[in-house]
């Protein structure tokens, strides 16, 4: 019986040639040898697929699987990777992203709490997250630190944790997909929704303390940033209420201003 989880990298693109190479280049480098890398690629017409192809061809050390047909989106898309995906664990590596370091896949698995089959093993694991800008240099730490105890209730003060930097049990992510009805703040409801689910069902949520993730600065929503802020509008009020999403949202204003 294998002792450690197969962790399922999963990468969505679409037309992403400029950005990809650093995103392969980085799961090639990791240390951990039971690594799945699965693109989930939407028909791209720049280049993009040829240079998957030629991670392909090289024969890497760990699986990589490529689905290529069209989408409906990025989240469509994220969905189309956790279904396909066959391994213990997912992760979601956007096309610009970058591991930490080549041990951050090892430093995840040490944090884990595993069985194979067992229904109590960690459901979800998470850590810090750096940005970074076009050409992978470090920008600054993330504004919003993790917290020592991620729950449901964290992600009232925002997105507490980046999701690329948000490790899932697989057989938890099927039951609990993206919500398509959100175009730029699915992620945010599904990080809420899956910490919820853990927490009824009093399953590990494990902080590795450790920086897991070099996000690339401009992501599609920051390039859509009012209609991003509006739909997490929505979702703050669907998961904890007008009231508390109001208040919520003048503390985001005062702390904006604080940290200029």
């Amino acid at each position: 019986m294998e002792t450690s989880p197969l962790i399922s990298v999963i990468t969505c693109t679409y037309n992403a040639a400029g950005t990809l190479e650093r995103t392969l280049r980085s799961v090639a480098r990791q240390t951990y040898p039971r690594v799945e890398h699965l693109l989930v690629d939407g028909c791209s017409t720049d280049g993009t697929f040829a240079r998957i192809q030629r991670y392909v061809e090289r024969g890497m050390p760990y699986s990589i699987r490529v689905v290529r047909e069209p989408d409906g989106g990025l989240y469509d898309a994220m969905n189309k990777g956790i279904r396909q995906a066959t391994g213990d664990y997912i992760v979601f590596l956007n096309a610009g992203d970058a591991f930490h370091a080549p041990d951050t896949l090892s430093r995840v698995a040490v944090s884990l709490e595993w069985g194979r089959g067992v229904f109590s093993s960690t459901a979800i694991a998470y850590g810090e997250t750096d940005i970074v800008d076009a050409e992978g240099r470090f920008v600054r730490h993330r504004r919003l630190k993790t917290p020592e105890r991620l729950t449901w209730r964290s992600f009232r003060e925002g997105m507490r944790v980046c999701h690329q930097s948000f490790y899932v049990r697989r057989d938890l992510a099927l039951a609990t997909p993206f919500d398509l009805r959100y175009r730029y703040s699915a992620d945010f409801d599904w990080c809420v929704r899956l910490l919820k689910y853990a927490g009824r069902r009093r399953l590990p949520v494990v902080n590795t303390r450790a920086v897991l993730t070099d996000y690339l600065e401009e992501g599609m929503t920051t390039r859509n940033h009012r209609a991003s802020l509006l739909e997490r509008w929505r979702v703050m009020c669907r998961h904890y209420g007008w009231g508390v999403t109001a208040a919520m949202h003048l503390w985001f204003c005062l702390r904006a201003l604080y940290m200029r």
